[in-house]
């Protein structure tokens, strides 16, 4: 009994026929359960995309930059 292999897959790593019989009551569940995740995902993405887009960024400030500020944070050259 040495030589004796319990496995679902052959020698070519493809499943066995007792694997497909065991895996066949959950497929339908699975399947469902990942197109909900993947519906979830891609809807909260999209909606997150739409809101984002409608801002117009104008309560933020921005400071202006002038020549003079940015000259004298500039390291003087030797």
């Amino acid at each position: 009994m040495a030589g004796l292999h319990s496995t679902y897959y052959d020698r070519n790593r493809r499943q066995s026929p007792a694997l497909i019989r065991a895996r066949r009551p959950y497929l339908v569940k699975n399947t469902l359960l990942g197109a909900s995740i993947l519906a979830l995902t891609v809807g909260i993405y999209a909606y997150t995309i739409s809101v984002v887009g409608q801002d117009e960024f104008e309560d933020v400030k921005v400071p202006d930059v002038s020549v003079r500020s940015t000259q004298a944070t500039e390291v003087p050259k030797k």
